[in-house]
């Protein structure tokens, strides 16, 4: 049955209406203000113009329109709830809120409410155990995956020998700037390297401490877990200083054109993961332009295609999207439910073959969800910095992370939430 959405305002929030007749509601908890905007911007344009997309070309997503109704948090915890309060009576499909202060909040509200909570590439890690994490999803990969994917390929550099190397590690002093150093420490335990770590308070203005230790100690690489403003400094330090960009890797929220292009010529070379394609070269992008960017309904100045953080944003629209389908084919109708929804989720099964249809050939790995697993592969690739092209280009194939090392971490860290929160586990 059509239903009409009515937004609920929110004090110091700022909110849009979701459109009239629209079955579907994603929720878009953006930031679009405040210190992290100049990131949050192309991301929640990626994020919106994909269903704006499917909305304007395909009638939306098995004939059911897609509402998409805009929330802004600021990057602020305790706005991002607010918003997730506003929303979740609008039968809300899935959250994809960016920020992991907020994920760790919203996990216990959307297990009770029945929520899907979507955080491809942050969050909570261990969330990627389905067993206990019944409502969370973070495929294709998180945080610890980066961190082995990164210490893979500089072994893969090094011959396959860290031992006695050092690796210094500077990180947004939050959830997610904390979130890789276990995994580093057992990586620095398996190898032999030495792990040194830099804390930086947000946002990260102010780095000279930190850049003239790593001047002073030297470091054969360093790994940056940094977001917004702190990636450009570091950047911009690490040029001051002199350190060798091409030993210098970014998590993948550390690695969009907007941290590199401040430093300019300086930048060149600077590496990054990632875990899907950039660039405007895909097939997707056509329709995007006709469909979305000239008919004047992009979410933003429409200038992003193609740039990492629009991908990444309609990265993870297109997974919602795909999920909302698979709930359709299971449920037998097109108007599905949230319950239905977290059923989508946990038998995704997108192929490259389906890729290629959606015009995202490959775009990235597949997607095989279950049960237990919500996480995926957390094959990631390192992509680096042309400066004088102004773009980024793979410096390497796909890299599997060490499960042997992860599996258990993952394994021990959810089971520790399900003791704290009186889970029992599933999948049995």
């Amino acid at each position: 049955m059509k239903k009409t959405f009515a937004f609920l305002a929110v004090a110091a929030l700022v909110a849009s209406a979701a459109p009239a007749l629209a079955d579907l509601t994603v929720p878009d908890l953006s930031y679009r203000t405040g210190s992290y905007a100049a990131n949050g911007i192309p991301y929640s344009d990626g994020f919106q113009d994909y269903f704006t997309l499917l909305n304007e070309r395909d009638g939306g997503i098995g004939g059911e329109k897609i509402a998409v109704p805009q929330c802004e948090t600021a990057y602020n915890t305790e706005k991002g709830v607010e918003c997730y309060e506003s929303t979740k009576g609008q039968a809300a499909l899935a959250y994809n809120p960016l920020s992991t202060g907020i994920t760790y909040q919203l996990i216990p509200k959307v297990s009770a409410d029945h929520h899907v909570l979507y955080t491809p590439g942050y969050g909570r890690t261990s969330a990627a155990n389905g067993k206990v994490f019944e409502w969370v999803f973070n495929y294709p990969a998180n945080y610890w995956d980066g961190a082995s994917v990164a210490i893979k390929y500089m072994l893969d550099q090094n011959g396959g020998d860290l031992n006695g190397k050092k690796i210094a590690l500077v990180y947004h002093n939050s959830a997610y700037g904390k979130e890789p150093i276990r995994t580093l420490e057992e990586l620095a335990k398996k190898h032999g390297f030495t792990l040194s770590l830099l804390p930086v308070d947000p946002p990260g203005q102010e780095q000279k401490s930190q850049w003239l230790q790593i001047r002073r100690d030297k470091p054969d690489y360093v790994l940056m877990y940094g977001w917004g403003v702190m990636n450009q400094v570091a950047i911009q330090e690490a040029v001051n200083i002199r350190f060798p960009m091409d030993h210098f890797v970014g998590i993948w929220w550390s690695g969009s054109e907007n941290d590199v292009g401040p430093a300019g010529d300086g930048a060149n070379g600077y590496k990054a993961i990632t875990f899907h394609g950039v660039g405007s070269d895909y097939p997707i992008y056509a329709d995007m332009k006709k469909y979305v960017i000239d008919a004047g309904k992009a979410a933003g100045a429409g200038d992003q295609m193609g740039s990492v953080l629009y991908s990444r944003g309609m990265y993870a629209a297109m997974i919602i999207a795909e999920a909302i389908r698979e709930a359709q084919a299971m449920a037998g109708h097109a108007a599905v439910t949230p319950d239905e929804v977290r059923n989508g989720f946990e038998n995704l099964n997108l192929t490259e073959a389906r890729l290629g249809e959606l015009g995202l050939p490959n775009f990235a790995q597949e997607i095989h969800a279950t049960c237990a697993d919500h996480g995926g592969s957390g094959a990631a690739m390192i992509l680096q910095w042309d400066a004088a092209a102004k773009k980024w280009s793979p410096a390497s194939d796909w890299i599997m992370p060490d499960k042997d090392v992860l599996d258990p971490l993952i394994a021990e860290d959810s089971a520790a939430y399900a003791k704290e929160a009186g889970i029992t586990e599933r999948c049995n």
